[in-house]
């Protein structure tokens, strides 16, 4: 039996592709209203994919409890936030699961952290967890780090079909574990060490910042002197050597807004220029409120209550709103003292924030401006609706011409 501890965004997905392929599952986890709801066969957040699969997860015999059990396999996949103030890593949640694991496993039992973590976490924080305890690892427990890598609105595909990382102190164990995930992951799966799986993980995302930062800088260089940025990396990347990404109004999501912080943590002194890349993105929903400024001041708009927000969520077609560079643009508004911009998002179900719409046209009859935060294929398929409206297009989706971007 494999225990899955945390049914968020990671460990239930991962949860029900094991149960699917016919491994006998329990997922843990200490919400005891997420656990209920998923008894009764409810999901709590909405991802292609994601019914069907769990349909076929409860016809295999999946159990959701808030207790920890006792078996050989445990995956740990909680969250792992950054401080804000050191940056570094906060390990509390990883700790308590791994404690209330070492309440009842067996002995011998695999302990598989999926969580993404800063290097040499493990070092510094699992292992004296563990040897507090009096136990050893490699013969009493398992240790091992297999970092998730999916992302929301594509994690079945993505659970299947990207490779994976395990890492292990006993590369024997290790093999075994990457059997284990075999059963459903159909790309290639490198056993390695856990440093450099921890490692490894983190990398891969501070890399993307970093290459968002540098389109977010030219869409900043170009905006002072009238260029079209968008024409400009359009041509650029013709070259077969060049692939520069699209700007955008800021970074967020669980991963990419986050894991960079750690290596900033970890190394204040060798990062400058993640850490540069980091305050760039960073700075991207102050820019997106000063081309609103802009605008607001060429059409003598002085009510911000006539500017609408589209899109909570930190990506298009999702729900999921962490680090999102909307809620980062309200916090900045918030600290200029202007209240009463309104926000609509189709994917974003429960009120969040003030002032949400529930209803697009509701939305559309209250404002002049519409931001557009987040490339919703909802919006992409309603612009007529917004042809009226004074548009700035952060995604440059809108295609018409008389839209301002960033």
């Amino acid at each position: 039996m494999i225990n899955i501890i945390g049914l968020g965004y990671i460990g239930l997905p991962t949860a029900l592709m094991f149960a699917k392929n016919g491994l006998k599952v329990v997922g843990t986890d200490y919400n005891s209203n997420l656990v209920n709801s998923l008894s009764e066969g409810k999901l709590t957040f909405e991802e292609e994919g994601l019914e069907e699969l769990f349909q076929e997860a409860i016809s295999n015999g999946i159990e959701f409890t808030t207790e920890y059990k006792k078996t050989h396999t445990y995956i740990i996949a909680v969250p792992t936030p950054y401080i804000k103030e050191s940056k570094k890593l906060e390990p509390k949640y990883v700790i308590s699961a791994v404690n209330s694991v070492l309440d009842v496993c067996e002995k011998g039992a695999a302990l598989i952290i999926e969580s993404t973590i800063s290097p040499g976490t493990t070092d510094k924080y699992i292992r004296p967890e563990i040897e507090k305890r009096g136990y050893v690892i490699g013969e009493d427990v398992y240790l091992l780090h297999a970092p998730e890598r999916i992302i929301p609105g594509n994690m079945i595909y993505e659970l299947e079909y990207n490779s994976r990382t395990i890492g292990a102190d006993n590369l024997e164990i290790g093999e075994k574990v990457k059997g284990l995930y075999s059963n459903f992951c159909n790309a290639e799966i490198v056993v390695t060490d856990i440093r450099s799986a921890e490692m490894s993980k983190v990398v891969e995302n501070t890399y993307r910042d970093i290459n968002i930062a540098f389109a977010n800088e030219l869409a900043k260089i170009c905006r002072t002197d009238n260029m079209d940025v968008y024409e400009i990396i359009r041509i650029a990347n013709m070259h077969p050597r060049v692939n520069i990404l699209q700007p955008g109004p800021g970074v967020g999501g669980h991963c990419i807004s986050v894991d960079p912080w750690f290596l900033v943590g970890d190394y204040p002194d060798l990062t400058n220029l993640i850490l540069t890349a980091r305050k760039i993105n960073d700075s991207m929903p102050r820019h997106v409120l000063g081309r609103i400024r802009d605008i607001m001041r060429e059409h003598d708009i002085k009510d911000i209550s006539k500017v609408g927000l589209y899109g909570l969520a930190y990506k298009e077609n999702v729900d999921d709103t962490r680090e999102s560079p909307t809620l980062q643009l309200l916090e900045r508004m918030d600290e200029h003292l202007a209240f009463g911009v309104k926000v609509f998002d189709p994917f974003v179900k429960e009120r969040i924030v003030d002032h949400q719409f529930m209803n697009f046209e509701d939305f559309l009859n209250e404002i002049e401006i519409i931001v557009v935060m987040v490339g919703h294929d909802h919006i992409k398929n309603n612009r007529s609706l917004i042809k009226d409206k004074l548009v700035l297009d952060t995604k440059n989706i809108c295609e018409f011409e008389g839209s301002y971007k960033l």
